[in-house]
């Protein structure tokens, strides 16, 4: 069987592509190299420094903290390896605040590769979340 055979072109009822899928077997083989091609050419552009951040939200988050756990600063991209002990303090920008809010859902966007970084605070622990990349997010 040839690897053309191990991908399906997906559209909707009108024709319009959608995407494609990779079977399982062909995408094992090639998932590192897909991600790498994709954090080489799809980099966030440097229009997004000068988006503002919501810092105000993030204060308010701060100020109507009521978690028994102490603040966690740290921020990881599970897509790039991209990470901070600090988002806070960095001196070079390594992820962008995109949201915060008082129920505990603060989310990222990282500079290295644009995946978006979701940190949902529960009363007893903290569930990260990285979400790939994906042109839509522009």
């Amino acid at each position: 069987m040839e690897w053309k055979d191990l991908i399906y072109e997906l559209f909707d009822k009108k024709g319009k592509f959608l995407g494609v899928f990779i079977e399982k077997k062909l995408w094992e083989k090639i998932e590192k190299e897909v991600y790498t091609l994709l954090e080489k050419g799809n980099k966030p552009s440097e229009k997004i420094l000068d988006y503002k951040e919501p810092i105000e939200d993030w204060e308010l988050f701060k100020k109507c903290w009521d978690f028994k756990y102490p603040y966690d600063f740290s921020v990881k991209c599970e897509i790039c390896g991209n990470e901070t002990q600090n988002w806070e303090q960095d001196e070079e920008k390594k992820f962008l605040l995109t949201a915060a809010s008082v129920s505990g859902l603060v989310s990222f966007k990282c500079l290295k590769c644009g995946s978006k970084i979701v940190k949902k605070h529960f009363k007893d622990k903290i569930v990260s979340e990285t979400i790939p990349y994906s042109p839509k997010d522009k």
